[in-house]
C-alpha cells in the first residue's frame, strides 16, 4: 500500500522520502531543543536561587540582613518570620506580605508560587526556601526566579522554529529535486538514446562518460547489450539468408529435373522419381532441422526427462547407418550407459554425430560409450581428414561448412552439429 501512495518517478520518490526524513528529524530536533532550553533555564535559575538562599540564611543568622535584598533581574527574595512578618524583601515585592507559607526544613526545598505580586502586576515564580535560625527566632528565607522569563525564552524559540523548520524542509525538498534531477539526467539521456535505436541502426552506441561511476558503468552495459543485439540481429539475418539458400537449392534441382522431364518425355520415369525423391528427402530434413532449431530457441520449458538407455539408442542408430553407407561402423566400445534425458532428442544427437562422421570418414567410424563417475561420455571418431584447429568452434555455427563447394550428394545442410550442441546444452 505504501508503494502505491508514492509517486512512480525516482526523482519524485527520492524528493518525497528525503523531505519526510529531514522534516521528521527537524521537528524532533526542534522539540528536543525546546525541552533542553526549558530544562537548562530552570536548572540555571534553581542553582542561582539555592545559592541566594544559603547566603540570605547566613546573613540572617549573623544578624546582618539588609532591609532591601539585591536579587536583581526578574528574581524575587523574601525573609519573613514565623508569624508572616516580612523582615527583608526584593524591590519588586517590597511592602507586600509573604508570597508563600513558611519553610518546614533547613534544607532548601523548591516550590512554585502562582500569582505573586510583582510591582503593579502579578507573576509566577519558582522559588527555593529554607528555615534559618536567627537571634530573634526562626525565619523563612526564600529566593527564586520568574517562570515567565523561561516561558518567554521557550516561546521565542518555538516561534523561530515554526518559521525556520518549514523553510529548511522546503530548501531540502528543492535541493533534493534539483540534485537528483541533475544526477538522473545522464541516465535519462542514455535511456532516450537506447529507445531511439531501431533494427536498422543497431550499430549505434551511447556515450560513455569518463567519470567511472554508476552512470558510466550503465552506459558500458547498454553498449554491451546493443553489441549483443547487433550480433544476434546479424546472425539472424545470416541464418535467414542461409536457410533461404539451402531451401532454394533442392527446389531449383526439383524444378530443373521436372523441366528436363517435360522437355524429354521419353526419359526413364523411375530414375526421375528416385532423383526427385532424394531431393525431396533432403529438403524435408532441412525443413525439419530448421523447425527444430526455431522451436529450441523459443522453448521456455525443457522436454520431460526420463531414464534412457543411451547404449540402446547408439546401437540402433549404428545399425541404421550401416544400412545406408559403405563405411564400417565399429561399436565394440559401446557399454551400458543409462542417462536422464529426452529420448527423441538424444537419438537426434547420436544420429547427427554418426551421419556427420560417416560423411567425412574414409573407411571407418568408431563409436565408444562409457560411464565416467556421474557423467556419460559418447565418442564418435572417423578416419577422415579431421577439422582444422581454427574451425573447431565454427563447425557448430549454423550452415557452416569447411567445403564451400559441397553438393547435395556429398555435403549436409550444416545444421547437424549445431542441433547436437543445442540438445547437449
Amino acid at each position: 500500500m505504501a508503494d502505491t501512495l508514492l509517486p512512480r518517478s525516482v526523482r519524485a520518490r527520492t524528493t518525497v522520502l528525503a523531505t519526510l526524513v529531514s522534516g521528521t528529524a527537524l521537528v524532533v530536533g526542534g522539540l528536543l531543543l525546546v525541552a533542553a532550553l526549558d530544562s537548562s533555564l530552570r536548572r540555571s535559575g534553581d542553582d542561582l536561587a539555592r545559592g541566594r538562599v544559603h547566603d540570605l540564611a547566613a546573613q540572617a543568622a549573623d544578624g546582618g540582613l539588609p532591609r532591601t535584598l539585591g536579587i536583581g533581574g526578574e528574581g524575587v527574595g523574601q525573609v519573613f518570620a514565623a508569624d508572616g512578618h516580612v523582615l527583608a524583601a526584593s524591590p519588586n515585592v517590597a511592602g507586600r506580605p509573604a508570597i508563600t507559607g513558611p519553610a518546614a526544613s533547613a534544607t532548601p526545598r523548591v516550590r512554585t508560587v502562582d500569582g505573586a505580586p510583582d510591582d503593579d502586576e502579578t507573576e509566577d515564580y519558582r522559588v527555593w526556601l529554607a528555615r534559618a535560625d536567627t537571634p530573634g527566632g526562626p525565619v523563612t528565607v526564600l529566593a527564586g526566579s520568574s517562570l515567565e522569563s523561561v516561558r518567554e525564552a521557550t516561546r521565542t524559540l518555538r516561534r523561530d522554529l515554526l518559521v525556520g523548520v518549514p523553510v529548511l524542509v522546503l530548501l531540502v525538498a528543492v535541493g533534493t529535486w534539483l540534485v537528483v534531477g541533475r544526477t538522473l539526467r545522464p541516465v535519462e539521456d542514455r535511456r532516450a538514446e537506447v529507445a531511439s535505436v531501431g533494427d536498422d541502426d543497431l550499430d549505434r552506441r551511447v556515450p560513455v562518460p569518463a567519470s567511472g561511476d554508476e552512470v558510466s558503468r550503465l552506459a558500458v552495459t547498454m553498449n554491451q547489450m546493443l553489441a549483443r543485439l547487433e550480433e544476434a540481429h546479424h546472425r539472424q539475418r545470416r541464418f535467414v539468408a542461409d536457410a533461404s539458400h539451402e531451401l532454394q537449392s533442392p527446389l531449383t534441382a526439383l524444378r530443373s529435373q521436372l523441366e528436363v522431364a517435360l522437355a524429354h518425355p521419353g526419359e526413364d520415369r523411375d530414375e526421375l522419381a528416385r532423383r526427385l525423391l532424394a531431393d525431396t528427402d533432403r529438403m524435408e530434413r532441412l525443413v525439419r532441422d530448421l523447425l527444430y532449431l526455431a522451436r529450441a530457441s523459443e522453448a521456455t520449458v525443457p522436454p520431460p526427462r526420463t531414464l534412457v538407455d543411451l547404449d540402446d539408442l547408439v546401437l540402433e542408430e549404428a545399425a541404421r547407418l550401416r544400412a545406408t553407407t559403405a563405411v564400417a561402423v565399429d561399436t565394440s566400445g559401446v557399454s551400458a550407459a543409462p542417462v536422464r534425458g529426452a529420448a527423441d532428442e538424444l537419438r537426434r544427437v547420436v544420429r547427427n554425430l554418426l551421419e556427420n562422421a560417416a560423411r567425412h570418414a574414409r573407411t571407418t567410424v568408431a563409436v565408444s560409450l562409457a560411464t565416467h563417475g556421474d557423467a556419460v561420455r559418447l565418442d564418435v571418431r572417423d578416419d577422415g581428414p579431421g577439422v582444422a584447429a581454427p574451425d573447431r568452434e565454427r563447425v557448430f555455427d549454423r550452415f557452416w561448412t569447411a567445403d564451400p563447394a559441397r553438393t547435395p550428394a556429398t555435403g549436409g545442410s550444416g545444421l547437424g552439429l549445431p542441433i547436437a550442441r543445442a540438445v547437449a546444452v
